[in-house]
């Protein structure tokens, strides 16, 4: 790994990019050819990766990228990923939330009914350890498309999912339940990465910390 070489940032694309953008700018990290072109990918010039929030953690763990921007969501549900979360970045504020139906609650029904809930998610992982934790048996539907459907339908009784404003979930008749975490932009980084660029790395954080 040549110390030479830009540092490798990997940067999500979708709501978080802009953000991350700014950030960079603000860091003196040129980001106008990425801004300029939203179909390339690898700026190599400016050492920035742009792709799915959900891949970040992958190729920063695997050392094609040294650094990289991604939702706190994304690296409670890849848990078993081996990267180091430096520094929450404080934009992008989502929430993780238990929702159902309005009115009478159906998931708090059936555990009283029969013990078991059933939950649609596009987070299996933190789904099963919330309720775990909190001492309730689940039964895990993962769906990829517009989770809100899966109670309207009668398929669950309760969804777990990211929300930004909870509009999409009134506007389904859903409410929010119980808060599960507040997920923000976090910078992480390869872990043989911050030992050998430890220079340039703790430089960003010190600037970030001095926004």
């Amino acid at each position: 790994m040549s110390a030479d070489r830009p540092l490798r940032i990997a940067v999500p694309r979708g709501a978080l990019m802009d953000g991350t953008l700014d950030l960079l700018d603000f860091l003196g990290i040129d980001t106008a050819p990425v801004r300029a072109n939203d179909r390339r990918l690898w700026f190599e010039e400016v050492g920035i990766i742009t792709m799915r929030p959900s891949d970040v953690p992958i190729y920063v763990e695997s050392g094609a990228a040294d650094l990289g921007v991604t939702g706190k969501d994304v690296l409670m549900e890849q848990a078993e990923r081996e990267v180091y979360e430096l520094a929450d970045l404080g934009f992008g504020a989502c929430r993780m939330v238990l929702a159902s139906e309005a009115g009478p609650d159906k998931a708090a029904e059936a555990l009283k009914r029969l013990g078991v809930v059933r939950i649609a998610t596009k987070y299996p992982r933190i789904a099963t350890t919330y309720l775990e934790a909190t001492g309730r048996q689940a039964e895990i539907v993962e769906v990829k498309g517009s989770v809100e459907l899966a109670p309207l339908t009668g398929m669950v009784e309760a969804i777990v999912d990211l929300t930004a404003t909870g509009t999409t979930l009134a506007e389904n008749n859903l409410v929010i339940r119980e808060e599960i975490a507040l997920c923000t932009a976090r910078l992480i980084a390869n872990p043989v990465s911050d030992k050998l660029r430890a220079r340039a790395i703790d430089g960003l954080l010190e600037r970030i910390g001095g926004r």
